[in-house]
C-alpha cells in the first residue's frame, strides 16, 4: 500500500462538491487515513506552494488557496499516487477526461478543485505538512 496527500481546494468546498468528492474517492478504492477541514494561513500556503515561487502564478494561487477552508486527506491504496492523479484528471478540466473530479467539479485551469500529490515522495511531505503521526490512521 501508498498513500497520496489531497486538498479539495477553496472552490470545490464553496460549492458544495466535498460529499461527493468524497464519494467518488472512496468509490474509487481510496482508504482514508486522516482528513479536516483547515484554511491554510498564507505563510503556510507559500510554504505548500514553494516549488512554483518563481512562476507568473504564484501570486494569484496563494490569493486562492487562502479564500476559504480546504478538506486535506491522507489517502491509502496500491499504486495511489498514479490511480488517484487519474481519477483527478488533467490540471485543465477541459482536456480532463470524462468522469475525472476536475471534468467534473472543476471551473477552470486555475480553479481546479482538487490536489493530488504528484509523487510518492511529494505524498510522504504533504501528509506530513498537514497532519501529524497522530493524526494518521
Amino acid at each position: 500500500m501508498s498513500i497520496t496527500l489531497t486538498m479539495l481546494k477553496p472552490d470545490a468546498v464553496a460549492d458544495g462538491y466535498t460529499g461527493k468528492i468524497i464519494d467518488q474517492i472512496i468509490q474509487a478504492g481510496f482508504k482514508i487515513q486522516a482528513m479536516k477541514l483547515t484554511r491554510l494561513s498564507r505563510e503556510k500556503a507559500e510554504e505548500f506552494y514553494s516549488v512554483h515561487r518563481e512562476r507568473s502564478f504564484f501570486g494569484e494561487l496563494i490569493d486562492f488557496m487562502t479564500e476559504g477552508p480546504i478538506v486535506a486527506a491522507v489517502l491509502e491504496k496500491d499504486n495511489a499516487v498514479e490511480d488517484f492523479r487519474k481519477l483527478i484528471g488533467a490540471t485543465n478540466p477541459e482536456k480532463a477526461e470524462v468522469g475525472t473530479i476536475r471534468k467534473s467539479f472543476a471551473k477552470n485551469i486555475e480553479r481546479n478543485a482538487i490536489h493530488g500529490s504528484d509523487s510518492d515522495e511529494n505524498a510522504e511531505l504533504e501528509a506530513k505538512f498537514h497532519f501529524s503521526g497522530l493524526e494518521i490512521f
